[in-house]
């Protein structure tokens, strides 16, 4: 619309004899895209973007819809017309459409319902049936079509797997996993993974690459292969991570936001293959093999030309396809390509942070960790000072204001970041964001979207439920129940307790919603281990059972290098208990209670995998 529409000279004139046209840029301001896609999915029952909202002049809607034409086709009213018509009905019959905005706005303002509750295990186990019954089994995902990735429904299964020895959980995250790679949502040239598909198969995406998909994805697929050694898993997180640093992190450190799925006016025009172009530049094994392998045809599988798969293809990429990718790689970096969005969100760089750091330490990748503290203290830097985040996007200046989900992804990942890199400053931050988070964002029904004082719309944003990301809500749960895990301070544990029992109703009416928060819960719920190291920081030894301890896939134990330096000391109290004069012990915990320890580092790493 923005070219199609708001660009003509017909349409402009309209909007500004009889409106004021407002954009909006929802990354910026998610609090009003949330309101509004509210409401027109209320109003007309569906929802996407461009968002189109008439309003009156204090924000009350009267009219919802997402893309309208310049003048109508596809058995759709044009701009135009729609312009035309509300104009007159404003100069007309204006009390009818004010009277509408105040009857939606009273509809939404309405009290919460708390509605039907129960216990915790049945809500989990409610979560665990929604996903099951949703689950699609011939190529796996939780749906047909289009077809989202959804990596945090993957979270909560493989967290019951681990906690209830299911192996449907396992086996569904393992599907999903495998024919996600297969298809062509995954760039097999250059790494990552686009926005969705839009058929069953994962094999035709919307091209578009978008940082928090990648930076989920990298965190299910690492924790996968540390849950099952498998090589496919591992393969694929390593692509996206390097693919992440290459082509997702600017020069200051920050992830960038997006990548385009056009270029020159072509959705897809970078990434998809004619028959002819690879004949005159591979040899004729090499073409071969992506006609057996790849799904190349003269006829193509895309308006003419190839999307890449491995759909039917067993297996990952050998040496064989990684040098023939290589060169289609190095070919396509001669094309033009698309436009990246070099916006740095705060909320999705928290993503890919936890994403890479998580990764570095399942992997034993310490250039994923490096990677993930560069884009750290990038908000550290930039976006950050002694009270909080001071904005929640930035772009050569502070930008937009930050959110709930700003807060809450960055404390998990600083929370992250403390346990890959054992830098304390990190989980100091943390807890400065979390302390943060509860003052500015924390009500009766769990948290708001926005503060207090912040600007009012017609009703009260909230962010409780999860579509392609984890709500802000469920991340903000999340936050309260790893720092707890990693502090042993109870005051975490109460706030998270608190939350968890307020918005506990909503799992129960819709548990496909929150599947973030019934994992967040499922961690709260399943009693915790702490292997807790006592040694020198020096200490080669500590470093080889710290490092191994975390390529380990347990989301119910926290391992903590307790070192005695006054840093840690300061930022970790509770772990001043640990303190030995012994070269290295080594103790498990459950719930901070805590076996005999032990003195030898093969003894610590058998007592744990036993347990």
């Amino acid at each position: 619309m923005a070219h199609e529409s708001f660009e003509n000279e017909e349409a402009a004139a309209l909007l500004n004899e009889h409106f004021v046209p407002v954009k909006v840029d929802r990354e910026e301001r998610p609090d009003i895209d949330t309101v509004y896609m509210n409401v027109c999915q209320a109003m007309t029952g569906s929802g996407g973007w461009p968002l189109t909202i008439f309003m009156t002049a204090d924000k009350k809607p009267f009219y919802a819809g997402t893309y309208f034409p310049l003048h109508a086709k596809y058995g759709r009213i044009g701009l135009i017309e729609l312009l035309s018509k509300t104009a007159v009905l404003w100069q007309q019959e204006r009390e009818m459409l004010v009277s509408r905005g105040d009857e939606i706005a009273a509809l939404f303002n309405r009290p919460i319902e708390t509605g039907e509750t129960s216990e915790t295990s049945v809500v989990l186990e409610n979560g665990f049936i929604a996903l099951k019954d949703s689950f699609e089994r011939r190529y796996g995902g939780f749906s047909y079509a289009p077809k989202f990735p959804m990596p945090h429904y993957l979270f909560f299964l493989l967290s019951d797997w681990k906690a209830n020895k299911r192996d449907e959980s396992l086996k569904m995250v393992k599907d999903t996993l495998t024919h996600m790679y297969r298809g062509g949502i995954y760039d097999h040239a250059g790494g990552g993974f686009a926005r969705y598909s839009t058929d069953e198969k994962w094999l035709v995406p919307h091209f578009e690459k978008m940082l928090y998909d990648n930076a989920l994805l990298i965190n299910a697929y690492a924790n996968a292969y540390a849950a099952t050694g498998e090589a496919l898993f591992r393969f694929v997180a390593e692509k996206t991570a390097v693919y992440m640093m290459h082509d997702m992190q600017t020069s200051k450190g920050g992830y960038a936001s997006a990548e385009d799925a056009d270029s020159e006016g072509v959705e897809g025009k970078f990434y998809v293959w004619s028959y002819d172009e690879l004949k005159d530049m591979l040899a004729v094994d090499e073409l071969s093999l992506l006609e057996s392998r790849y799904g190349l045809k003269r006829g193509g599988n895309f308006e003419g030309q190839t999307i890449l798969n491995r759909i039917g293809v067993a297996d990952k990429a050998d040496e064989a396809d990684e040098a023939v990718l290589s060169k289609l790689y190095a070919q396509r970096k001669n094309r033009i390509a698309p436009f990246k969005d070099t916006k740095i969100s705060a909320a999705w760089n928290g993503l890919a942070i936890e994403g890479m750091a998580t990764a570095g330490m399942r992997l034993d990748r310490p250039e994923y960790i490096e990677s993930a503290q560069r884009a750290a203290d990038f908000i550290l830097n930039y976006m950050m000072n002694e009270k909080g985040l001071i904005c929640g996007t930035y772009m050569d200046s502070l930008g937009g204001p930050a959110f709930l989900a700003d807060y809450a992804n960055m404390a998990v990942a600083f929370a992250t970041l403390y346990t890959a890199s054992r830098k304390t400053d990190y989980i100091e931050k943390a807890k400065l964001l979390a302390s943060q988070m509860l003052k500015l964002f924390r009500d009766k029904n769990g948290f708001a979207m926005t503060t207090a004082d912040f600007e009012a719309l017609f009703m009260l944003p909230r962010d409780d439920y999860d579509g392609a990301i984890p709500s802000g809500s469920a991340s903000a749960v999340m936050a309260l129940v790893k720092l707890y895990q990693i502090t042993g301070e109870a005051l975490w544990l109460d706030e998270a307790d608190n939350a968890i029992n307020v918005m506990l109703p909503l799992t129960y009416a819709s548990p496909l919603s929150h599947m973030y928060l019934l994992t967040a819960m499922m961690l709260k719920n399943v009693p915790q281990r702490q292997i807790v190291i006592s040694s020198p920081a020096s200490c080669e030894d500590a470093a080889y059972a710290y490092e191994t301890l975390l390529r380990r896939y347990d989301p119910f134990a926290t391992v903590i290098w307790y070192d005695n330096s006054a840093e840690m000391n300061n930022a970790l109290p509770h772990y001043e208990q640990y303190k030995t004069d012994a070269p290295f012990a080594g103790y498990v915990c459950q719930n901070f209670a805590c076996q005999q320890p032990v003195y030898s580092v093969n003894e610590l790493i058998d007592l744990v995998q036993a347990t």
